[in-house]
């Protein structure tokens, strides 16, 4: 069982804290109970505020936490919820929550911020020199205010050294699944989704909007590289001129891509490209020809060998195994299915 603990905030949108507890409770639950299997909850939800009491929100209904900040004594994951656009004040009002925030980070906790929350982790100091990303409305003013965090605006999803922000106010439901997705892994992720009629496309794009994979490192360079490769993975792509496009020749940039990354850009590419397949495959109703050239190979056969070499099943037995019975989800949604 993964500890979550959603803090409730006063002013903002209540969806922002409503629809993570929805989230996390449900993960290996309700679509089990749909199923008629036996609950496998992968999550404990907590609410809290600064002082266990009500707090009201920017639609005039109040939330109530079950216990106070320091009633946390075990937490894996701590949601900020949104604040109000007003962020002096909510700096200000929210004074008590920044040592709280770098104590549990500093002993490991993940910690999510949404919407305009984002705003209280940089006031903590934990976003400095990182990347992160908030709601368009509020962004200007979070970049006069906290001129040392990476605001990246144009991202859906930003994730740092277990911190992690999102954008608009129902980002918070991508922002849970994707971290269900994270924690639990995929297949329960797909479940809570469907258990919940949410669109699962949405929900796996933002696993490309966040950073592109093993880029922990300190290269520079090779960073640029990535993010380049990571926003073209699915056109034509020469290696030789992304090395050109970062001032290096081929070799000593297919040297340092894998001392950074650990493996070749090649791979690194081609990896990329079969885990956008894997969520097409999941997602859309594309033959698996149309699959392989929408994520930049024209050729079925190459795709194929490609795939089950990194996912270890063919395109097709993949597709079966995180495909919905038509008659399933028709008795789950009450809609027909697309055909």
């Amino acid at each position: 069982m993964i500890d979550v603990t959603v803090v409730l905030v006063e002013g903002g949108m209540p969806s922002t804290a409503v629809a993570p507890v929805e989230v996390f409770s449900t993960a290996g639950v309700l679509w089990n109970s749909m199923r008629g299997l036996p609950a496998e909850p992968r999550f404990r939800v907590r609410t809290v505020s600064q002082d266990g009491k009500k707090v009201s929100t920017a639609v005039n209904l109040n939330l109530e936490p079950g216990r106070r900040l320091d009633e946390v004594d075990a937490t894996d994951l701590i949601i900020v919820s949104a604040v109000g656009t007003n962020l002096e004040a909510a700096c200000r009002a929210n004074a008590p929550l920044y040592p709280w925030l770098r104590e549990w980070h500093q002993r490991g906790a993940r910690i999510a911020g949404i919407c305009a929350g984002v705003a209280l982790l940089a006031e903590s100091g934990l976003l400095d020199k990182r990347p992160a990303t908030t709601h368009w409305g509020v962004v200007d003013a979070c970049r006069r205010r906290y001129p040392d965090v990476h605001w990246q605006p144009e991202r859906f999803l930003t994730e740092s050294d277990n911190l992690l922000c999102s954008g608009g106010v129902y980002a918070s439901v991508d922002l849970s699944l994707y971290l269900v997705e994270k924690l639990c892994g995929h297949r329960v992720a797909i479940e809570t989704a469907r258990a919940l009629l949410l669109e699962t496309p949405r929900i796996w794009q933002i696993g490309y909007a966040a950073d592109p994979p093993a880029a922990n490192h300190e290269d520079r360079l090779v960073r640029r590289a990535q993010q380049w490769l990571f926003e073209h993975y699915n056109g034509p792509v020469r290696i030789s001129e992304v090395a050109e496009s970062v001032a290096m020749s081929p070799r000593n940039f297919a040297r340092r891509f894998k001392l950074a990354t650990g493996e070749t850009p090649t791979d690194y590419l081609h990896r990329l490209r079969i885990n956008a397949a894997r969520h097409l495959l999941e997602n859309e109703q594309q033959t698996i020809q149309q699959v392989s050239r929408a994520v930049g190979y024209d050729d079925l056969a190459f795709f194929r060998r490609l795939f089950k070499r990194y996912v270890g099943s063919s395109p097709k037995h993949y597709r079966e195994s995180f495909t919905v019975d038509a008659s399933e989800n028709v008795a789950i949604s009450g809609r027909s299915p697309h055909r």
